[in-house]
């Protein structure tokens, strides 16, 4: 073969560096051809001109029209090659969203083990009578069978929540889509595009939170609920199940809660509000907004029509009567009384998992009259006293609380000034100080000083500013003497006055100094009106109970009230020395405004620094009443005392609670009624409801301010 050196350059012309076809590497297409065709030996180069020129120009053509193939080649081969990675990519899209969906259902209990669970525990709450007064825990109805149910409520959930829920397998493809769209084009989450069966998926089995894995969950057990229960059966467990806002599970619950009936009772406006809480319960209850509920209530309706299930007519007169909130049978202050049993019930009978039924001392009509008589007094004179609110223990002689009132308004606030405040009682507590005396062998005759008096710079004074000299412990106690109150608390000593009052029923902790005569210390409404109670029952100490008995759906008893066996903690004697006492009181003295005809009655008042609280502890042989009125941020009234409206608000309770009851005499004490006065007693010599007045105060525990008031409400600090 003959070597060819390349030629950098040609006489008489440019440089060519360009080489011929029979310069490549490989064999040219004419040689390939014939060794395909069996050829064994390699072409002829011709050496002629002519031959040259035409393998040239066979050479070009041939290049020519090749390259003009590789310029389509390449597009073929992207295609190609896109097709066959996305291939490759979807295969194993596929499997990683197997493995995905295995490894989810691996978290998951086994298929074949899954139940649907037993729906919430539902506590009702009943009074005395037996008859409902509030529903607490989550408030579950009683699950109703599809085909008791007017029609259009079933159907008012199809049409606004999945309106191709009878045509899908657990998962609405065109409803995901549709959602997706939505949610990209606004920019923000507006729809889930979950079905019904995803929604009742979520509900039974598994969290509220918002994560790939938890939707992937759902997507499974939502086919799995699809193929064990037929659509109907899905729907009415949906419907059972869903929450509805303030509390309410299932639709029956959230139909007795609205509107006070049955869900089988519902109109169609009452079936479309019902349908719409299901998006945003907490939003839209109706208690809560019941603009925003009717406005979803429209929606609705105008997807019913949209849906066939009702006609133009139907939506119209449904919108011309729109759904609205039934007015509570009882009044809301039985919300304290239904809290104050929640607190109880763990203790009682533990944890609870099913239903069951809690009957309580309460008298549903004497918590009406005491939530009235609160209610209305505050309305009536709160501005003219710069007062903003009360609270009212009723219970009877045996401690069993027949009403509580914890506030002028539950919906509003829902901390509980009966049980958990805790405020200065002022002179209510003077009691428990001259009850020690008594024990140690004074008098309601004995006569002490009434004059002024220092300790270390203290200088407690009388409301009136003047003095009486020498009185006995009747009148001093009657008339509310602050000076003849610290005398005997010093007399016998602050310690064994606390002793006294712990043992009538005092928990709170009290400052064993002078001022504790004056009522200093503080303590709750509740401990109040029990450690009264033996003044009542003869001396026997009381435990405060709401509980009667604890029963489940069946029947049987899970707790029963057993009183304690009795403990005499005051003696008969001095039982009698203070009721005449504080009969007194009510005679002549600064609760004699107190209005109770045909009853033998005793109490005291109080009023606590600057008028910050005033209080009224009174009873009779049957029941203890006791009333406090103040602000919850302990800011000063305008001079409120104890013997103004709190003594006005008992009156109107205790009426109520006597009516029809023959009348009987206080333990020990006289036969003088409310109203009556001894001979030689003159109106003019009672003076109004001492405070706590005069120079620098002793060390006592500050005032609880709103921040601490704020704090006991947050963390239950007491």
């Amino acid at each position: 073969m003959e070597r060819r050196e390349p030629v950098l350059s040609a006489p008489g012309g440019p440089a060519e560096l360009r080489l011929s076809p029979d310069d490549r590497p490989t064999l040219p297409a004419h040689a390939m051809a014939r060794e395909r065709s069996g050829g064994g030996g390699r072409a002829k180069t011709g050496s002629g001109k002519g031959s040259t020129k035409g393998s040239t120009k066979g050479s070009g053509a041939a290049s020519t029209s090749g390259g003009g193939r590789r310029r389509r080649a390449p597009r073929r081969g992207l295609l190609r090659r896109l097709f066959y990675w996305g291939i490759v990519l979807g295969i194993w899209g596929v499997i990683a969203v197997g493995v995905l969906i295995g490894y989810e259902a691996t978290q998951l209990p086994p298929i074949q083990n899954l139940a649907i669970p037993d729906r919430p525990p539902t506590i009702t709450i009943q009074g005395a009578d037996g008859k409902p007064i509030a529903v607490r825990g989550e408030m579950g109805g009683a699950s109703v069978p599809l085909r008791a149910l007017p029609p259009y409520l079933p159907q008012a959930f199809v049409a606004i929540e999945d309106r191709r829920f009878y045509s899908h397998h657990g998962v609405d493809p065109l409803g995901l889509a549709r959602a997706v769209v939505v949610n990209l084009t606004r920019g923000r989450v507006r729809e889930g595009g979950s079905t019904l069966t995803q929604q009742l998926a979520k509900n039974l089995f598994l969290t509220q939170e918002r994560t790939l894995s938890r939707k992937i969950q759902e997507l499974i057990l939502s086919i799995w609920l699809e193929t064990k229960y037929s659509k109907n059966e899905l729907l009415e467990l949906y419907m059972n199940r869903v929450y509805f806002g303030a509390g309410a599970y299932g639709v029956e619950a959230a139909a007795q809660r609205y509107f006070a009936k049955s869900a089988r009772q519902v109109t169609l406006s009452e079936a479309a509000m019902l349908a719409g809480l299901v998006k945003s319960p907490s939003a839209l209850a109706p208690t809560r907004n019941l603009e925003g509920a009717q406005a979803r209530a429209e929606v609705v309706l105008a997807a019913m029509v949209d849906a066939g299930f009702i006609t133009p007519q139907m939506q119209q007169v449904a919108l011309t009567r729109p759904a609205t909130v039934a007015k509570a049978q009882g009044p809301d202050s039985t919300g304290y009384v239904a809290d104050w049993v929640m607190d109880q019930l763990k203790t009682l009978v533990g944890p609870i998992d099913r239903d069951i039924t809690v009957q309580t001392t309460i008298d549903p009509a004497l918590q009406a009259v005491a939530d009235r008589a609160l209610k209305d007094t505050l309305a009536k004179n709160g501005k003219k006293f710069d007062v903003e609110q009360g609270a009212i223990v009723l219970m009877d002689t045996e401690g069993g609380v027949r009403a509580l009132v914890g506030g002028r308004s539950y919906e509003e606030s829902q901390f509980n000034r009966a049980i958990t405040a805790k405020r200065q009682p002022g002179s209510s507590f003077k009691p428990f100080v001259y009850l020690t005396a008594m024990e140690r062998g004074l008098t309601p005759e004995t006569v002490r000083d009434d004059a002024p008096i220092q300790i270390k710079g203290w200088k407690p004074e009388n409301f009136s500013h003047d003095y009486r000299g020498p009185v006995d412990l009747k009148t001093a106690l009657s008339l509310s003497l602050n000076t003849v109150a610290v005398r005997l608390a010093l007399e016998v000593g602050p310690d064994e006055v606390i002793k006294t009052a712990h043992r009538l029923g005092i928990m709170s902790k009290l400052e064993p100094n002078a001022s504790i005569a004056l009522g200093t210390s503080e303590v709750s409404l509740m401990e109040m009106a029990s450690a009264y109670a033996p003044f009542a029952n003869g001396g026997i100490a009381v435990t405060p109970h709401v509980i009667a008995s604890v029963r489940d759906k069946s029947g049987k008893i899970l707790f029963a009230y057993a009183a304690p066996v009795s403990n005499l903690v005051v003696a008969p004697p001095h039982v009698a020395m203070m009721n005449r006492m504080m009969q007194e009181t009510l005679l002549t003295g600064t609760a004699r405004r107190a209005d109770l005809p045909g009853w033998p009655a005793a109490g005291k008042t109080g009023t606590s620094q600057d008028y910050r609280d005033a209080w009224f502890i009174g009873y009779t042989g049957r029941f203890i009443t006791g009333v406090w009125m103040g602000n919850d941020d302990s800011s000063p009234t305008r001079k409120l005392g104890g013997s103004g409206l709190p003594v006005g608000v008992w009156s109107e309770v205790m009426k109520a609670t006597h009516k029809d009851i023959p009348p009987v005499a206080l333990p020990g004490a006289g036969t003088y009624l409310p109203g009556q006065m001894p001979p030689g007693t003159a109106p003019g010599d009672v003076p109004e409801e001492p405070v706590v007045t005069g120079g620098p105060q002793p060390p006592t525990a500050p005032r609880p301010g709103l921040d601490n008031w704020l704090m006991d409400r947050l963390f239950g600090r007491s």
